[in-house]
């Protein structure tokens, strides 16, 4: 036989009261705050979960911005490269300017000057940082300043030939910018292949146009032992002759010397090689041939400088060298616009992952809210219930308490 006490009865009641009113006031915690999960208590697989999708979030957060700074990136530098490259066409249109025969000294001086200051204007846009004061061109060096011009307008390169580069994803790098030594320092000279100089003791009305390669398997069978140093001899009555960097006579697929016989606005082709000439050599006019040859496209334009401002240079010597120099900056401008195409590139490419990350994480916060947020409609409904009961309790407890043994027995 049991027997309950009076206290007994009172405590229950109370426990009982004191549990509801847990209840209800942990349904109005997840009413009021919108979270089913406060407290890991709540719903431990839940809350494990919870702490899961919170780090991929994070994750997808850094990343995009991660993808913002190298967009921010990027963008400067296309924008740089097309200032870089319009410099360049008025570098060129100087230069195809001052090859008219008709200038005096004073006029060859003065486009030096306007050369000169782009020039500098060139120095300055490579020198180009971004939003946070870092050089876009430095590669991972620490400098603030990459590209020096000198005095004497050669220019050096004080970065490296690293890229920056961003994380994009769990093992997806990609690079943020450029180095300045590929952009601009160590560009192909010439036709990008090689290099066609007229020698500096011609005394004929030889000029060197354009050059190509034209044949590239027999180019490159010539040239299998390396970059290929030639020279083309004239002997003044229209006959000319190729021999090596030795001076030794170069011989076709049958044995025989290779030469022929140049006219007056025609070529010259051997080993897979094109170069259109006109003019008159004169015995004993070479030409120079150098494949392999590097340049950085500020010395294009200070070899322009140096060429305008020397007036011991004849119409001859003069035209040839700036001929070069615009094949030069041909080739840089080239070059430009197929690293623009790549960071094109690379824009489109983060711009897509920058909008998988946004759906990523629309899927991911949906799936949060699934396992943590409050079902409202759920939770008000056993708000109400468990309200309701808590009141039931408290009000039987109330009339439990007040009554004693002689109310039983009126």
């Amino acid at each position: 036989m049991i027997r309950l006490s009076t206290s007994l009865m009172y405590q229950q009641s109370l426990n009982s009261m004191l549990g509801t009113q847990s209840m209800v006031s942990a349904t109005q915690g997840q009413v009021s705050s919108g979270k089913r999960i406060s407290v890991p208590s709540d719903d431990p697989a839940g809350a494990s979960r919870v702490v899961a999708l919170d780090h991929a979030i994070a994750r997808a957060g850094q990343y995009s911005a991660n993808i913002d700074g190298a967009t921010a990136r990027l963008s400067v530098e296309s924008t740089t490269l097309d200032a870089f490259n319009t410099q360049l066409d008025q570098a060129r249109s100087l230069a195809l300017q001052s090859i008219d025969g008709t200038l005096s000294a004073s006029d060859r001086h003065a486009l030096a000057a306007q050369l000169v200051q782009i020039r500098s204007q060139l120095v300055s846009l490579a020198n180009t940082a971004d939003a946070n004061g870092n050089p876009l061109f430095a590669g991972t060096a620490n400098t603030h300043q990459p590209f020096v011009l000198a005095a004497d307008g050669t220019v050096s390169y004080a970065g490296n030939g690293a890229a920056q580069e961003t994380v994009i994803g769990d093992g997806l790098r990609l690079a943020n910018s450029d180095p300045g030594d590929g952009l601009f320092m160590r560009l192909p000279a010439g036709n990008g292949q090689f290099v066609v100089a007229a020698g500096p003791g011609n005394t004929g009305t030889l000029l060197v146009g354009a050059s190509a390669v034209v044949d590239a398997a027999a180019w490159q069978a010539a040239n299998a032992a390396g970059a290929a140093d030639y020279s083309i001899n004239f002997n003044g009555s229209g006959q000319w002759t190729a021999t090596d960097a030795q001076g030794n006579a170069l011989l076709d697929a049958n044995g025989n010397p290779i030469g022929g016989t140049y006219t007056d606005g025609g070529s010259i082709t051997f080993n897979g090689l094109t170069i259109q000439l006109s003019g008159t050599p004169s015995a004993g006019d070479t030409l120079e041939i150098k494949a392999g040859q590097q340049q950085d496209v500020f010395s294009a334009i200070s070899n322009i400088i140096g060429a305008l401002n020397n007036d011991g240079l004849s119409d001859t010597a003069r035209t040839n060298l700036l001929n070069r120099q615009i094949e030069s900056i041909d080739s840089a401008q080239g070059h430009l616009q197929s690293v623009q195409a790549d960071v094109g590139s690379r824009l489109s490419r983060i711009a897509d992952q920058k909008n998988a990350y946004a759906d990523l994480t629309l899927t991911l916060k949906s799936t949060l809210s699934d396992v943590q947020d409050t079902d409202m409609a759920s939770a008000i409904s056993q708000l109400m219930l468990q309200s309701t009961a808590l009141q039931a309790a408290q009000q039987t407890f109330a009339k439990v308490q007040g009554m004693s043994l002689f109310d039983y027995l009126k």
